[in-house]
């Protein structure tokens, strides 16, 4: 668990987003922005967030970006076979408990900045008054790599990025049993999407056959609200609560209409957009305090809408590309259902003994409708004192998120150089799939602690997603078997004021015969998928963190670093980019005081080997564009408190 003092102590602190957070955990894989950001347990997307117990919907860009990380109290990454009350989303659980406002009416205000044009301004505010509890966070960001490089320089070109991030909380005690909770979200966000120099142009358009690929104008803007209202209750031995959330999000790309026909023979104008209803209840009754009753429900309705508004060049008869394109319009909208019910048991049988079992049934009415009824059990051992012991088993229903499973219609890319090899275009299906997990956590000192964790997983449809085009934004599609299976060992050593620790993961996740969205593939690698197990492209063999902090005379200096061993790449994925790591050091101290609030300095290098690494090569499933690793980056800040 991540709580205050240990996101402030990483390098970066409060400045770091929380993806960058979450590389800090077991078996979670570095990728792009345009493949999601992270992984975990080799697993594309499949995450649900949830703050204060409620979870947050899909929506058609990621909450690893979304949401802003001064708002965050703790956060946890919960992995492996899931309970009955979490669904959906299953490769992990980022549990989020929001910030409790101080006893006084306080906050802070920052300056940060540094390399790479870098500049925010973040704020934070808390108040208790009365009943009431009210706290406030955001931020202003500006920097030149707001996207990852296409090249190894050390700054990107046309990679211009303004977002401005806010987080409300407000909670009212109506009595001592009875409150009324209120979340409030935004992020908006404008990308310059970045170049490649020195590209040869591919086709030719209006007469024009030659384009300077540094100066090509492509940009996105992401926006996304949300909101939560809870109501929660605590009676005798029940407890309850009872939850409306929406979530409003766009992404609109905007191509360069010259540039992108030169090298792509396609400019495509992408809108996405979804709006999200629901509600969520869940009550738990303690029977006696060792056994716990719990029952709940999640129905949510979705509104997507989708339009891929083109322009293409078309063929001739002997299938030459013509230098005059045409216009493809390709709109999609659907108002899509899901709804499900979990009951759960979890009974401690005996003092070392615990066993949770539940059952939970999903239901989903979107392009597709499906439903499965899902058991779930555990048992937790602790044979000894100091251990900790757990077996796992869990029946997974994952629906593919509405907007990535929009139908594409082909018949507008008739006769043009987008005319699909592949003439295929089955509907996304819902992953099925059995989970098995277990692990033992071991505290071999009152300072040490260590764990291993082993899981395996066997799926039916198993959902992937990727880039097929110059949007950064996903298409999902289903590899119709698919393993995945991995060993994750962490370390934990806490003393005074040293802390450290250590994680490394093996993991493997592979695919064959892909049943959806066919047309996305060639037909070369289309029939060699179908003949053999591939690897996912963000399939990672090796995955690794370490970190430690220390304070010395004032002065907290930490460290961080991540390891890969390279993310897939080539024909059907059958190789991956080199491995690389990436070091961060931090330097923070209080250095005086303003009006009697303490002022604090803090000086972050971000990787400091200056190790020009790639994430992607542009080659691989579902991969347009190679991207690198940031490069070494200086930065400090000012915090303030008041």
């Amino acid at each position: 668990m991540f709580d205050r003092q240990s996101i402030e102590t990483l390098p970066q602190g409060n400045q770091t987003t929380i993806d960058q957070i979450l590389l800090q955990s077991p078996g979670v894989t570095q990728d792009s922005a345009a493949g999601g950001n992270f992984h975990v347990r080799n697993e594309h997307a499949n995450v649900q967030y949830r703050i204060n117990g409620i979870l947050l919907p899909d929506g058609v860009s990621g909450f690893g970006q979304v949401m802003d990380t001064g708002f965050v109290g703790s956060l946890s990454l919960v992995t492996g076979a899931l309970p009955a009350q979490y669904g959906l989303r299953t490769a992990g659980l980022v549990d989020i408990i929001s910030r409790t406002p101080p006893s006084t009416p306080g906050g802070s205000v920052s300056l940060y900045g540094g390399s790479h044009a870098t500049g925010q301004t973040p704020f934070e505010y808390g108040a208790k008054i009365g009943r009431w509890e009210i706290f406030a966070s955001g931020r202003l960001i500006m920097n030149n790599l707001g996207l990852q490089n296409l090249t190894p320089s050390h700054e990107a070109l046309h990679d211009r990025t303004r977002q401005g991030k806010f987080f409300g909380f407000a909670s009212y005690a109506i009595d001592e049993a009875t409150k009324l909770s209120f979340i409030t979200g935004t992020s908006v966000a404008g990308y310059q999407i970045p170049n490649n120099p020195s590209q040869q142009p591919q086709y030719a358009a209006y007469g024009l056959d030659y384009f300077d690929s540094a100066k090509l104008n492509e940009n996105q803007t992401e926006r996304t609200f949300y909101n939560v209202l809870a109501l929660s209750k605590s009676v005798g031995n029940i407890e309850a609560q009872l939850s409306y959330f929406s979530r409003d999000s766009t992404v609109h790309y905007v191509p360069d209409q010259i540039g992108d026909l030169i090298f792509n023979g396609i400019a495509s104008n992408v809108y996405r957009s979804g709006f999200v209803n629901g509600l969520q209840g869940d009550v738990a009754y303690r029977v006696a305090d060792s056994h716990t009753l719990r029952a709940g429900f999640i129905v949510s309705g979705e509104k997507t809408k989708v339009v891929n508004s083109s322009s293409v060049l078309p063929v001739d008869e002997d299938g030459d590309p013509l230098d005059t394109p045409v216009a493809a319009y390709d709109p999609s909208a659907k108002l899509g259902w899901i709804a499900g019910g979990y009951v759960q048991d979890e009974w401690k049988i005996a003092d070392a003994l615990t066993l949770n079992a539940g059952l939970r049934f999903d239901q989903m009415w979107q392009y597709v409708s499906a439903n499965q009824l899902s058991p779930r059990a555990s048992i937790v051992f602790k044979p000894i004192e100091g251990a900790t012991f757990h077996v796992a088993y869990a029946r997974y229903f994952t629906p593919p998120p509405q907007a990535l499973s929009a139908p594409t219609n082909l018949a507008v890319y008739n006769n043009t150089i987008e005319q699909p090899a592949i003439p295929l275009s089955s509907p996304v299906r819902p992953e099925r799939s059995n989970y098995f997990d277990a692990g033992i956590m071991q505290r071999l000192t009152p300072e040490l602690e260590a764990g291993l964790d082993v899981y395996y997983k066997r799926a039916r449809n198993l959902l992937d997603d990727g880039q097929f085009g110059q949007a950064y934004v996903q298409t999902a599609f289903n590899y119709d078997r698919a393993y995945n299976t991995g060993v994750e060992f962490k370390t934990l050593f806490s003393q005074g004021d040293f802390r450290a620790y250590a994680n490394l993961a093996w993991a493997r996740q592979r695919g064959t015969l892909v049943t959806s969205n066919q047309f996305l593939f060639d037909s070369d690698e289309f029939d060699y998928i179908s003949r053999h197990y591939i690897y996912t492209d963000h399939a990672q063999t090796w995955t690794g963190s370490a970190g430690a902090s220390y304070v010395l005379c004032g002065t907290r200096g930490s460290v961080s670093m991540i390891y890969g061993s390279g993310l897939r790449s080539g024909f059907a994925n059958t190789t991956h980019v080199s491995p690389y790591t990436q070091v961060n050091l931090s330097l923070w101290r209080e250095i005086g005081t303003v009006f009697d609030k303490p002022l604090t300095f803090r000086f972050d290098i971000v990787n400091v080997l200056d190790h020009a690494y790639q994430l992607r090569d542009g080659s691989g499933i579902g991969v347009f564009a190679p991207q690198y690793g940031p490069r070494r980056g200086f930065f400090v800040g000012l915090k303030q408190q008041f």
